[in-house]
């Protein structure tokens, strides 16, 4: 342990270790007008007990002592975390290469053959000091470049986001506009199509009746146009069309929704509305193996009050965290030989304490191995192949629950196999 003194200069920490008092006294001695803080044990036992109480900034080992000998005090340090990286110097009769290669073995830094000199053990001593120094420098400064690392990395993905956002809402804002106004064409004529369709075929229907022995030429073109399968068959058609249009009208309603075009900042949100309009987004990946399988959604919606949030934000963390739960369904999907599998996700919204929204999304996919779960809102980190993911939907889901929204995202992994993410929202507090 470094005692720092006037000047920020610090005096080293030195334990002796050695069963012979001379010795001790005689090192003790020339290292303290050294200006070193010196410590003395007796023995290996002492010796660790007195790492363990306040450990040393260098500890000098004698091997040969009584009991626990100075090579199994060393590793059982080195085996420790909170003592590894303390620099031994061993102290020893012994000058067979095979007592210092034994020395090195078992973790330690330098070698001293007694008897030594005093200046010899000073300058290994100091060595070994700047050495720890050093490490401890190159450490700190690889510590604050790591961080310095993620810093950029959040700064980078934030920017991404916004971008992504930037943009998601001029494309969302450009095809309701253009779809819009033609989608408004077709749905506002179709009631006056369907109404005079009607009419037309009625009419028909009262000539045939009126004139039940039409020409040659009339009755061979109403066999040709198939009439009695026409008139059934276009009445589908409009129908069709009706159904199509509102479909379409359904989906510019989930984008308009899904980016909130008219809402900046915090706003009231409705969460099942929004879930929705992410769904209804996601709809055609929710079919999977060309339209032969279909992903199962299951929800559980408790009666959830209207609460303050970023809209736009909270869709876009929502999509992220339902994508991954449909790519997840697939590599599972493709990993099952059998058709026993059946892809699902389950949605769940409560409020499980007061003033906090709670909302669940579980699959049965494959699951994310436990390595991997340490890294799952890491800034870039992805299980996918280059090209396929660059690693920032989840990290970005968490930063919109935690930083935008004031909230918790966590992941469990089920037992059962597959994922869940859950999200904890407190209603009325959100980043301004």
């Amino acid at each position: 342990m470094n005692i720092y003194v006037e000047d920020n200069v610090f005096i080293a920490d030195i334990l002796i270790v050695d069963d012979k008092l001379e010795n001790i006294r005689f090192l003790s001695d020339f290292l303290s007008k050294q200006n070193y803080q010196v410590r003395k044990a007796i023995n290996g036992q002492a010796a660790l007990r007195a790492v363990k109480t306040l450990p040393p900034d260098l500890i000098l080992l004698d091997i040969n002592m009584p009991g626990m000998g100075g090579y199994e005090v060393c590793e059982y340090l080195k085996k420790d975390p909170n003592s590894s990286s303390i620099p031994i110097i061993f102290l020893s009769a012994g000058s067979e290469v095979t007592d210092k290669l034994r020395a090195f073995e078992v973790g330690g830094s330098d070698y001293i053959t007694k008897p030594f000199q005093l200046e010899e053990v000073l300058v290994r001593v100091q060595t070994q000091l700047t050495v720890q120094h050093l490490q401890k420098q190159l450490k700190s400064r690889n510590e604050q470049l790591q961080n310095t690392l993620l810093e950029l990395q959040k700064t980078q993905s934030e920017l991404i986001l916004k971008e992504k956002l930037v943009n998601a809402g001029r494309i969302t804002a450009g095809i309701s506009h253009e779809i819009n106004n033609p989608l408004s064409f077709i749905l506002g004529n179709l009631k006056p199509v369907s109404e005079y369709s009607q009419k037309l075929i009625s009419l028909i229907q009262l000539y045939q009746v009126a004139f039940p022995d039409a020409t040659p030429e009339i009755s061979n073109f109403i066999e040709e146009m198939e009439l009695d399968f026409l008139v059934p068959d276009f009445i589908r058609i409009i129908h069709s069309i009706r159904t199509g249009a509102e479909r379409i009208r359904s989906v510019v309603l989930a984008l308009h929704i899904f980016s909130r075009l008219d809402e900046s900042g915090i706003k009231p949100i409705n969460v099942h509305e929004n879930i929705e309009s992410v769904l209804m987004l996601l709809h055609h990946q929710l079919v999977l193996k060309a339209g032969s399988l279909n992903i199962s959604i299951f929800k559980e919606y408790e009666d959830m009050p209207i609460f303050m949030g970023h809209g736009n934000l909270l869709n876009q963390g929502l999509l992220n965290i339902l994508q991954n739960a449909i790519d997840a369904l697939n590599l599972k999907l493709n990993s099952v030989i059998d058709g026993s599998f059946k892809p699902t996700i389950w949605i769940s919204i409560h409020t499980r304490v007061k003033n906090t929204i709670s909302i669940s999304i579980k699959d049965n996919g494959i699951g994310i191995s436990q390595e991997n779960q340490a890294h799952l809102f890491e800034p870039f980190f992805t299980t996918k192949i280059v090209g396929q993911g660059v690693g920032l939907g989840l990290f970005t889901s968490h930063q919109i629950i935690t930083e935008f929204h004031k909230g918790t995202l966590v992941y469990h992994a089920c037992p059962e196999g597959g994922s869940e993410f859950i999200m904890e929202i407190p209603k009325n507090r959100v980043a301004h």
